[in-house]
């Protein structure tokens, strides 16, 4: 997923194109920028403005629309009339989210859009907007209206529509003593989103609002979902705001622990590689699984879709990892991790007695059930033999299993199921044995 921010430069990194950069990474996407501007500021002090030439900026679009698919775009600073007339003649015939996010002032004092130039803005680029982002002060400034109680949110949201914004968000509003609240007009509806208020000066976090918002909406959330996941966004970047200068905080995010699906997807490349692994993949295939904490279905679970097949001496990975890939695989972690809930991951391979043999060798809890003993209710319904076995496996055991086993039945491949705390400690306990 590509997005491209549209912005000026802040070298604090707390604002602007560097800020819209981070929250992009930080989703996952890839960020594209075009910069309008250059400003000298730090968490103290604004010492000023450098605003490209248009030529420079016709360029940029121009390099990042003849090579890239854009999936959403942010506009940010865009300084003069100069600037907004090239960013409106490059953008308004595409058919893309574009979130614009009016820059006015920094948080530093500096002047971000000259006044001049305010009215070719309304005129050109909030009717650009799918979303647009003030804060109460940007409003106010674009609606000519002040904002003294909720009434005027309304007034003020449905002028700034009448300039041609299809939906507005009017972010910080404090009517309330401790709470913070964003009022959205959307298709004639208004909501607000309303938080506890986080008493912190920063730096920055217009810019993560409006640039976690692009990206929710570039993920077909809509404008209520992608304004309570940005809301949340620029709360963490708030209360993880650190003073990196001498002034002002600047907003921050945690850095985020490995996810689960690339955690899963670097197990899986290991496994296609262990020597001789070929020997170990059922008829049946196999799947290798990791779950959410306590899973309540297969959708709570990873998996690969098309399962990981013998095709000669090679393995190959037919299918996408995605929540619920693995129908039998991820009931049994589900069941597993009921009763021991730090067991997240699972794999499937062939039935070998040598194989059970050496994982109880090297000491590790091998629990086993008996197909045969199945009743016949359980055989004949679809997706039931396996919960019934793992239940069977463990009801009797106190400690999780490492691994759990049967032998088949009429029709019905016989089975080792290797369990562990993630994918990686499933790979330890298989490397053990082979």
């Amino acid at each position: 997923m590509n997005i491209l921010s549209i912005a000026g430069s802040d070298p604090s990194s707390g604002a602007g194109i560097q800020s819209d950069i981070k929250t992009i990474s930080a989703y996952g996407a890839y960020g594209l920028t075009v910069i309008t501007s250059i400003t000298s500021q730090n968490t103290s002090k604004f010492f000023g403005t450098a605003a490209l030439p248009s030529k420079s900026i016709s360029e940029q679009l121009n390099s990042v629309f003849s090579d890239f698919k854009i999936d959403a775009i942010k506009i940010g600073m865009v300084y003069n009339s100069p600037i907004i007339k090239i960013v409106s003649s490059k953008l308004k015939k595409l058919k893309v989210p574009i979130i614009v996010d009016p820059i006015i002032k920094s948080t530093t004092g500096g002047i971000l859009l000259q006044k001049n130039a305010l009215p070719d803005y309304k005129r050109l680029i909030v009717p650009l907007a799918f979303i647009i982002t003030p804060n109460v002060c940007e409003a106010e400034i674009l609606s000519g209206l002040k904002i003294r109680k909720p009434d005027d949110l309304l007034m003020c949201a449905k002028k700034i529509k009448k300039l041609g914004a299809k939906n507005i968000v009017i972010t910080g509003v404090e009517f309330e003593e401790n709470k913070i609240s964003d009022f959205i007009l959307s298709d004639s509806k208004h909501y607000f989103l309303s938080t506890k208020k986080i008493k912190k000066e920063n730096h920055g976090s217009g810019c993560t609002y409006s640039a976690a918002l692009t990206v929710a909406i570039a993920n077909k959330k809509n404008i209520i979902e992608a304004a309570g996941i940005a809301k949340k966004y620029s709360l963490i970047s708030i209360k993880n705001s650190r003073k990196i200068g001498k002034g002002i905080v600047i907003t921050q995010i945690p850095a985020k622990k490995e996810n689960d699906k690339k955690i899963l997807n670097d197990s899986i490349i290991k496994f296609t590689k262990l020597k001789n692994i070929n020997r170990y993949i059922p008829e049946c295939q196999t799947n290798f699984v990791y779950s959410k904490k306590s899973p309540r279905t297969v959708k709570d679970v990873l998996g690969v879709s098309g399962r990981i097949v013998k095709a000669g001496k090679k393995i190959v990975v037919a299918g996408e990892i995605e929540y619920g890939g693995s129908k039998h695989v991820g009931s049994a972690i589900i069941h597993v991790c009921k009763k021991f809930p730090q067991i997240r991951s699972a794999l499937n391979i062939k039935f070998e007695p040598k194989i059970v043999k050496k994982f109880i060798k090297n000491g590790f809890v091998v629990l086993s059930y008996d197909r045969n003993l199945e009743p016949f209710k359980i055989k004949n319904k679809e997706n039931l033999s396996i919960p019934w076995g793992i239940k069977s496996a463990i009801q009797h055991s106190n400690v999780s299993p490492d691994v759990i086993f049967h032998k088949g039945d009429f029709g019905k491949e016989p089975m080792i199921l290797l369990f562990g705390k993630n994918p990686n400690d499933v790979l330890k306990k298989l490397n053990c044995v082979l």
